[in-house]
């Protein structure tokens, strides 16, 4: 029996939501949406899908709610469902502040309801494929570079973008952090349109982390460095590249083979592998993981607990760019 979900929010996002979920008619049951925003909601109502006049009125005909509005709304949507003891997906950041998702986790705990949050990179195909080659990185390289565009700079690009990156080096770094120090500036709105992070783990792993929406060019790309191997993810061209150092074999040895003469006089043959890539939505896979988890009784993928670590590294990092702006100014 399909899950009945219904979306808050009909915006470029919300309608991209909407038409994923219509892709999984075995796994949830689009029962309607509601947006405030008469043009937004015409445009979806359209397509014969329905409107609930208020946000109560959807939460009381559905089992999950997906939550696709402005983060300033994400706690007050949230609250509403999760207090009707809904299962809720929530686009990140996962709220405004960090007081809010607090009181998120601590609700949901006491609903005993699944709750998930819209870290999308988790479910890009490039990174599924090369996670199973990711142990223990010491150094990591982000860049997240966007040609600019108007929606979405009401939030800084830490936010905004940077934000992805942030969460997925917390995913596959398993230690905590130690110190943050970055830098960035204003050039097209109000607040930071380019950032650069560094984040020193308690490990001695490093994550620099290189944010921008006034490039020339699109690029979404991570380096990761960990004993023995390299490991490239595209995430915009979706693909990986793993780079491996192992022992030098004679028996197997191949005289196209890239081999490296040790000083202490040993040999190291390098591989190069490219995991396949599945063709994936990742949207409509984070989506289908929160029914699997409810229906399946088992943690969402990504938890709130994962949302918040992410937006208490933003907060830490956009704290720094601010008082590093005023004192410019």
């Amino acid at each position: 029996m399909p899950l009945k979900i219904g979306v808050l929010g009909a915006g470029h996002l919300g309608k991209i939501h909407i038409k994923c979920i219509g892709l999984l008619p075995e796994t949830y049951e689009m029962v309607g949406f509601y947006d405030p925003n008469d043009e937004a909601a015409a445009a979806v109502e359209a397509t014969g899908l329905k409107r609930f006049p208020t946000i109560e009125d959807l939460v009381d005909a559905v089992d999950v709610v997906d939550i696709v509005t402005p983060t300033l709304s994400h706690f007050d949507c949230a609250v509403k469902a999760i207090r009707k003891s809904r299962h809720v997906f929530v686009e990140k950041p996962i709220t405004h502040t960090l007081e809010e998702a607090r009181q998120l986790i601590k609700l949901s705990e006491e609903a005993g309801i699944k709750a998930q949050v819209g870290h999308v990179e988790r479910y890009n195909p490039a990174f599924v494929a090369a996670r199973p080659f990711i142990q223990s990185p010491m150094f990591i390289e982000n860049h997240r570079l966007a040609e600019f565009n108007p929606r979405g700079t009401d939030v800084s690009v830490v936010m905004d973008l940077m934000i992805h990156d942030i969460d997925s080096v917390l995913s596959v770094v398993k230690s905590n952090v130690r110190r943050i120090s970055a830098s960035g500036a204003a050039v097209v709105s109000d607040t930071p349109d380019i950032a650069n992070a560094r984040i020193e783990f308690d490990n001695g792993c490093v994550a620099n982390l290189t944010a921008s929406r006034i490039s020339m060019k699109t690029m979404r790309k991570t380096r990761m460095f960990q004993k023995d191997a390299y490991i490239t993810v595209d995430y915009f061209e979706k693909t990986a590249e793993i780079v491996r150092m192992k022992t030098f074999d004679e028996s197997e040895e191949n005289p196209y083979a890239m081999v490296l003469d040790l000083p202490d006089g040993g040999k190291k043959q390098i591989y190069f592998e490219n995991p396949k890539i599945s063709e994936s939505n990742a949207i409509k896979d984070e989506l289908k993981s929160l029914a699997d988890s409810i229906l399946q009784k088992r943690p969402t993928e990504v938890p709130l607990e994962d949302g918040y670590r992410a937006l208490e590294v933003a907060h830490q990092i956009s704290e720094q760019l601010e008082n590093a702006l005023n004192v410019i100014s």
